[in-house]
């Protein structure tokens, strides 16, 4: 999917609600694990419940690789239940990977080719040559972490060196890099009051914001400082969609859940544009 082709989707369904798809099966409703796959019963009914209301789709990778080969066929089957279904939605293989020439190339080739995800995120630590294999895929994305939602973040993140935090080293430098118009970033919503200062590195780039919700981050204090000309907001949620209910009605509850943050984000989108 192209980055016009994501805008468009955003102002047609009014929404840039991105929605994370981190099964476990511990949290899942207890009737689903008698099927044959519940990962992907589980994921099939949020997808169906939600997609009017989504612009994309994140499944966290380690919550596939934990269940071994099963959780694996479980990824194929739902990435390919997406691309099949609802192929104007953009899907985000939250894999976090980040290594150097050949193993970077097979890392890009699992993801974007085989699987055919159309963008994963990239961990940047090891700099131009473990990106830039992703970069290669046309019409595909990397999606750098720069500035993370999580309390670690300010271990590194937040330091400065040269007079700039690193996280605004890592955006500066990845601007000079080989086909870096295909590059998003993930900013977390709880560090919304650095977003002011990302814009003015990164203007109309797109940015994954996890962090809304369960983790404490405010989608307007997001908005107020995040949004792009073209809106360049992914605003991801996850649990406190795919697990609002527990019950036989998981997927309505989920569709509710996502209905709700849709309208908000309407409303923001009415306002901007």
């Amino acid at each position: 999917m192209t980055t016009d082709q994501l805008v468009f989707e955003i102002k047609r369904k009014k929404s840039f609600l991105c929605i994370g798809l981190d099964v476990d099966l511990d949290k899942i409703p207890s009737f689903l694990l008698e099927e044959e796959d519940p990962i992907f019963s589980f994921n099939k009914g949020i997808i169906d419940a939600t997609h009017q209301y989504a612009v994309a789709y994140k499944p966290n990778i380690a919550f596939y690789e934990a269940y071994g080969l099963k959780g694996w066929k479980s990824l194929e089957r739902t990435i390919e239940y997406l691309n099949q279904n609802y192929p104007s939605i953009f899907t985000i293989a939250d894999a976090k990977r980040g290594d150097i020439g050949n193993t970077a190339s097979m890392y890009a080739k699992a993801f974007l080719e085989t699987l055919n995800f159309d963008s994963i995120t990239i961990a940047p630590y090891m700099g131009r040559d473990s990106v830039e294999p992703f970069l290669d895929f046309p019409n595909k994305h990397a999606i750098l972490l720069a500035l993370t939602s999580n309390e670690g973040a300010y271990d590194f993140q937040t330091k400065k060196m040269n007079g700039k935090f690193l996280y605004q080293e890592v955006l500066e430098t990845s601007k000079s890099w080989k086909n870096s118009e295909q590059l998003m970033y993930v900013v977390g919503a709880t560090k919304a009051e650095y977003f002011k200062e990302i814009r003015k590195i990164v203007p109309k780039a797109f940015l994954l914001v996890p962090g809304i919700g369960a983790q404490g981050g405010n989608l307007q204090d997001v908005c107020k400082y995040g949004l792009s000309p073209d809106v360049g907001l992914l605003v991801n949620s996850s649990r406190g969609i795919i697990y609002a209910s527990k019950a036989s009605d998981f997927a309505e509850a989920a569709g509710k859940e996502a209905s709700r943050l849709q309208k908000e984000m309407e409303a923001i989108l009415e306002e901007w544009l």
